[in-house]
């Protein structure tokens, strides 16, 4: 259940009020992820490697709470579940964005999930999918081995969403790699939070 956040008790006030304030409250960092284990398990079970680790990044979000934090006059909502709003490349070399629930089950969300993406690729707008604020915006950019990475922002819109992004997969010496973009709001939550997500994302990406 979604539920308000007490944000004279809570330990970031400080940090909160500071970073609220700012014109460019996002911080990002850009890592690289080994995805071997994961890729093989995605081949040897005809999954779709890209729902199979946009499954693995939403697992983990939804099991940190700051992931679930979001602003909303200035107020701190925090939602018990976030779910996807990637973006969908279409043949015709352009994109529209989407929105995929997060079921704690892979084969049931990468059946729901891949009737959104033919949907998408069947339209030509760029928003043919609605969302609300409990979500993350994800894109994959499978062509570009990034080193790092910054997105287009409208600052007026008072966004506090969630922003990850995936590059191109290398394999060298038998080893799968993939870069990793995360953006978050600075007054919702720290690097030591990002850096929580990152292990646990790379934790969930090893099980077999």
């Amino acid at each position: 259940m979604n539920k308000k956040m007490n944000i004279e008790n809570w330990n970031r006030k400080s940090q909160f009020y500071f970073f609220k304030q700012f014109e460019e409250p996002f911080f990002g960092v850009t890592v690289t992820i080994d995805c071997t284990v994961a890729y093989e398990i995605a081949k040897a079970t005809d999954a779709s490697f890209f729902l199979y680790y946009l499954h693995r990044s939403l697992k983990a979000a939804n099991q940190l709470e700051p992931f679930g934090y979001r602003i909303d006059n200035n107020e701190v909502i925090v939602y018990d579940k976030v779910n996807a709003s990637p973006t969908i490349n279409r043949p015709d070399g352009t994109f529209g964005f989407s929105y995929m629930d997060y079921y704690e089950d892979f084969d049931q969300f990468a059946l729901e999930a891949q009737k959104e993406i033919e949907r998408v690729q069947q339209t030509t707008g760029l928003v043919p999918a609605s969302s609300n604020e409990n979500v993350i915006h994800y894109s994959s950019v499978p062509w570009i081995n990034f080193t790092s990475l910054s997105h287009a922002r409208r600052f007026s819109c008072g966004d506090s969403i969630p922003k990850i992004s995936f590059g191109k997969m290398m394999a060298e010496n038998g080893k799968r790699t993939m870069p990793l973009s995360i953006h978050v709001h600075h007054a919702l939550m720290d690097g030591y939070d990002v850096a929580k997500y990152i292990d646990l994302f790379q934790q969930l990406m090893n099980e077999g």
